[in-house]
């Protein structure tokens, strides 16, 4: 079954009601997208925690990077994945581990395997869109 996204009112509940939010491939790097993401999420109230192995314990925007999704010390309401399409399914595997309760795949992300393990364990799936985009085009 091919993958859809959900309804635009769905999407609207989504960032009503989120509140932590991990974001995995988060940098110092003011320059890519993840970074203005981040400062957006942060200026709407979210509680946000950058996910990063690489970059673990390095500050962005006054937060540390954490290495895994299993060192945010909150439940995660919504994992937003700025990775390739390829690296999806293993933090989609953690997100199920951590109890997530949606995986938010940017622009240009889109892996349907991942996607349908993430909905078959019970998590909302939302691919190739940013959450800033849908804000705005919502009229959050």
């Amino acid at each position: 079954m091919a993958f859809t996204n959900p309804t635009d009112s769905a999407i609207a509940t989504i960032l009503k009601n989120t509140r932590t939010i991990a974001v995995v491939g988060a940098g110092t790097d003011r320059f890519k997208p993840v970074y203005g993401v981040m400062s957006f999420l942060i200026a709407q109230g979210y509680d946000v925690y950058p996910v990063n192995p690489v970059a673990a314990g390095e500050t962005v925007q006054g937060k540390t990077i954490l290495s895994d999704l299993g060192d945010v010390p909150v439940p995660i309401d919504m994992v937003d994945c700025f990775r390739r399409s390829e690296f999806i399914p293993p933090i989609v595997d953690r997100a199920i581990e951590v109890g997530a309760k949606t995986i938010w795949m940017q622009l240009g992300v889109i892996n349907d395997a991942a996607a349908e393990t993430a909905r078959a364990a019970g998590l909302t799936v939302v691919m190739d869109r940013c959450p800033v985009i849908e804000w705005s085009r919502l009229g959050l």
